[in-house]
């Protein structure tokens, strides 16, 4: 529903923009193409993420969902750009617009936008892509809402430059919404701990396992941008404890750190294996 709404929206917008002479009404038609396209990256990801591991992809295309957040932040930040551009180019060379026509239209995509960023507002918080989707509705709805007020603003003073200014208003508030989408999806691509875990606390937990005398090669990273790994190895010198142990360890991991896929692999002693591991972890 969203992707259609948005879709009708960029051509009406886009067709009015031009006939109004108004470059904030094109920025944002363009903006809201490249929000329909990230939209449509999103939904991708989230169908290849579904599918079943294979020989060799063995965790399935979950990671796909990272890409696609990724993908979403370079992309809005390209557009974001071209938009600056643009407004910088009618600033020194201010031109009359149809300040009726645009207020119209962009009140219209403040609606079209502000219900399509509530249909992504619950996952927002869980998921990465889905934050991406709704920041991306949300920035959306906060040009055209710019749109209408340069507009009504022109109408009452004649201060065509205006419509550039607020165009360059707006392009500085989404760089600063994207910059932390853009920062976490980078750094899920190359495997950091995920935001919402603490290393320090997991080591601390798995240290704390009856008959454990040191945790060694323990490695956190996402698998998607709403599932995680870990694999370690626990050293116990009395010998391995049982299939139960690793049964509540594991469950304790999922409940109380969101760590979905646990591998441990038990040890007697430290020097055989975790010589192995890096001379700086966790």
């Amino acid at each position: 529903m969203g992707i259609t709404l948005n879709t009708i929206f960029i051509i009406v917008e886009a067709v009015y923009g031009y006939a109004s002479n108004s470059t904030a009404l094109i920025a944002d038609a363009g903006h809201n193409l490249s929000d329909v396209l990230g939209l449509i990256v999103a939904w991708i990801a989230v169908i290849l993420s579904k599918r079943p591991p294979s020989v060799r992809y063995t965790y399935g295309l979950r990671g796909s969902s990272i890409l696609a957040a990724l993908f979403n932040a370079v992309f809005l930040l390209i557009a974001v750009g071209a938009i600056g551009w643009q407004a910088l180019l009618r600033l020194f060379n201010p031109e009359p617009v149809a300040e009726m026509t645009v207020m119209i239209v962009a009140a219209i995509g403040i609606g079209i936008n502000g219900f399509t960023a509530l249909l992504f507002a619950s996952g927002r918080k869980s998921d990465l892509n889905i934050r991406g989707a709704y920041l991306h509705m949300a920035a959306d709805a906060a040009v055209s809402a710019g749109v209408v007020i340069a507009a009504l603003i022109i109408m009452l003073t004649g201060w065509v430059w205006l419509d550039a200014v607020v165009s360059l208003l707006i392009v500085g508030v989404i760089v600063w919404g994207t910059w932390g989408l853009l920062r976490d999806s980078t750094a899920m691509s190359l495997g950091a701990v995920p935001s919402g875990i603490d290393p320090v606390a997991v080591r601390q937990y798995l240290e704390q396992r009856p008959g454990v005398t040191e945790v060694c090669d323990l490695h956190i990273w996402p698998m998607s941008t709403t599932e995680s790994a870990l694999t370690c190895h626990l050293v116990i010198p009395s010998g391995h404890p049982g299939d139960a142990f690793l049964v509540k360890a594991t469950l304790h991991l999922k409940e109380a750190f969101g760590i979905q896929h646990t591998t441990i692999q038990i040890v007697t002693s430290a020097v055989t294996v975790c010589t192995l591991a890096p001379e700086s972890a966790i």
